[in-house]
């Protein structure tokens, strides 16, 4: 039996937080019931779809055969992981109103783009993933780069998912953070293994009512605990940093910044370049898409998935808000934010130790399943995408003579590598007191350099193989030096950033910050203004390496133009797409 001081050792390595401030009622039957009831369900449909699991395209595509409003459903829920939940309410109770920038602005107009412009795309050429998109439009170099950047990322973040479920088991419940670990993902190894894509995404819509009905709750009881909206603001408007909290633009050229950045750095930064770089080539979210059952439906996958993603600041932002109110209001009493050994406010318990204040039993049982069916749905998602990208991309090119049967095999040896691989990079994420932060950091090295060459490939003939592949090498390479030359304020340099100093370059050349998102965003658009460049001027004095005929389909101007006649109205994707994106600027304008 494992020596219980190695697990102690791990857990504290890996940020075990203190449990001040954090007084759980105890789980009665009726809690462990719902969480083991939920959990042998979704192992379940694991085991009952394996009969449908019959061929490589069946465990990674679903054989397309999947009807729009599931596909719509499983979109967001697989972006609708344990870092999207914990995350969202740690910047909620850090910036205030501001976080639903990550919605309305990081999220609505590129999830409406990506079903409008791009999907005709992704789903008419047949591409398996999006490095196979690449190859087609590009040239082999360009897709084994993005491949090999994909895996890093999904990875990546699927290791911040289990580090911050492990840590809210570790630090609630008393489990042990690295046997945490283990369990749960033992737990998606089961059914993702079994059932591939079909059942991840149907557990996926599943877990998207799991986390509707058990986290929604805690916005209405602590909002009318506070007062109701009059008394959430008045307790924000007591202090300096909540008074910037209440608005989403208003503050964004003041000194009452919560976030740091300005108005063209958000629109820059997280509007364009990260949220068109997330939902637009990150193929853990295009993968739902290409499984729908026709265009029509695999178009409207993301805008079905929008109109929830609209309101869910209401059920992940507002709880952190009211944790910020309650703490900074020294007369209320009750509740604070817990904190770290070190003093530092542990942004990333704000959500589980809110749901342990106000909830009751039966109530709490229910938002410890949604918080556990948070992180298997974005870990899921990001395990399907990995194993799909590893086999067809990477194993496949490596063995083109490889058999259907063979495909199947590497895809199950791939989900369990992913797993065990992701266990690694959790350690890494507990170093950050808001896991958002690192999450788009990543996101900043990955997906940030592949939206500009998607832009260039998708709507100019002109980008060819030579800009695509040295504009993602040079663009990439730029992102992580921006990264050692910059630093947030009050962090130590090393990991996150300011490491070039450790290479010799004096300390007061760095470019400083006032916070890690800030950071993060201007890494982002370091990388994707360095990757267009390069790339449009490599194409621009190089050969074209495909013709306009080989472009069929590729490239937006040489695509046919789907015909949606036989559609409702309301559910073309043009129509459906703008009324989606009017709400979101109405919603802008009323947060302003």
């Amino acid at each position: 039996m494992p020596d219980p001081s190695i697990f102690s050792f791990l857990a504290s390595a890996a940020g075990a937080v203190s449990t001040e401030g954090l007084k759980a009622p105890p789980l009665n039957f009726i809690d462990w019931s719902i969480l083991l009831i939920y959990l042998a369900f979704v192992i379940g449909i694991g085991f009952a779809l394996k009969k449908y699991t019959k061929s490589a395209e069946d465990f990674f595509l679903s054989g397309r055969s999947i009807p729009g409003w599931v596909t719509g459903l499983a979109f967001i829920s697989a972006n609708l992981g344990a870092q999207e939940l914990i995350g969202m309410a740690a910047s909620g109770a850090e910036y205030g109103i501001m976080t639903s920038h990550f919605y309305w602005v990081g999220a609505i107009p590129a999830m409406v783009f990506i079903g409008i412009f791009m999907m005709p795309m992704y789903y008419g050429s047949k591409a398996k993933s999006v490095p196979e998109y690449l190859k087609m439009r590009y040239n082999e170099p360009t897709r084994v780069f993005n491949s090999v950047s994909f895996a890093f990322m999904t990875v990546a973040s699927s290791g911040i998912s289990m580090h911050a479920l492990a840590d809210l088991l570790h630090a609630l419940l008393g489990w042990n953070y690295y046997a945490s670990l283990v369990i749960t993902s033992a737990i998606v190894l089961a059914y993702v293994l079994k059932g591939g894509l079909s059942s991840a995404i149907y557990t996926e819509v599943l877990q998207f009512f799991m986390i509707v009905f058990g986290i929604a709750p805690l916005a209405y009881i602590a909002l009318k605990d506070v007062g109701g909206w009059s008394g959430l603001v008045a307790k924000l408007q007591s202090s300096p940093q909540g008074q910037g909290a209440l608005h989403s633009w208003a503050e964004t050229a003041g000194t009452a910044n919560p976030m740091g950045v300005p108005w063209y750095g958000i629109l820059l930064g997280l509007g364009f370049v990260l949220s068109f770089g997330y939902w637009c080539t990150n193929f853990a979210e295009v993968q739902r898409a290409l499984a729908a059952n026709s265009m029509g439906a695999a178009r409207r996958t993301p805008i079905i998935g929008a109109i929830p993603k609209m309101l869910f600041p209401a059920i992940v932002i507002l709880p952190g808000m009211i944790a910020y109110g309650l703490t900074s209001d020294t007369v209320a009493g009750g509740y604070s934010i817990p904190i770290k050994p070190d003093g530092a406010l542990n942004y990333n318990q704000v959500l589980p130790s809110m749901i342990f204040h106000y909830f009751p039993n039966g109530l709490l049982g229910l938002a410890i399943t949604a918080l556990m069916a948070s992180f298997m749905s974005g870990m899921a998602a990001n395990v399907t995408a990995f194993n799909t990208v590893w086999t067809y991309d990477l194993y496949k090119t490596i063995n083109p003579n490889k058999t259907d049967r063979d495909l199947l095999a590497m895809g199950k040896y791939a989900t369990v590598f992913g797993i065990v691989a992701a266990m690694g990079f959790a350690l890494f994420a507990s170093k950050y007191n808001n896991i958002m932060s690192v999450l788009q950091l990543v996101f900043g090295f990955v997906n940030a350099p592949l939206f500009a060459t998607f832009l260039l490939g998708m709507f100019t003939r002109r980008s060819n193989g030579t800009g695509s592949f040295w504009g993602l090498v040079v663009g990439t390479s730029t992102a992580v030096l921006f990264h050692g030359f910059s630093f947030a304020t009050g962090n130590a340099l090393g990991s996150k950033g300011g490491w070039l100093t450790f290479l010799g370059l004096p300390a007061d050349s760095l470019v400083q910050f006032p916070k890690e998102m800030s950071q993060t965003f201007w890494v982002a658009i370091v990388a994707f203004l360095s990757t267009f460049v390069v790339n449009l001027a490599l194409s621009m004095v190089t050969k074209r390496t495909k013709t306009d005929e080989e472009l069929q389909g590729l490239v937006y101007s040489l695509t046919p133009k789907f015909k949606d006649e036989n559609d409702s109205w309301i559910m073309r994707p043009a129509v459906l797409g703008t009324i989606v994106f009017v709400v979101s600027l109405i919603l802008n304008i009323i947060f302003w």
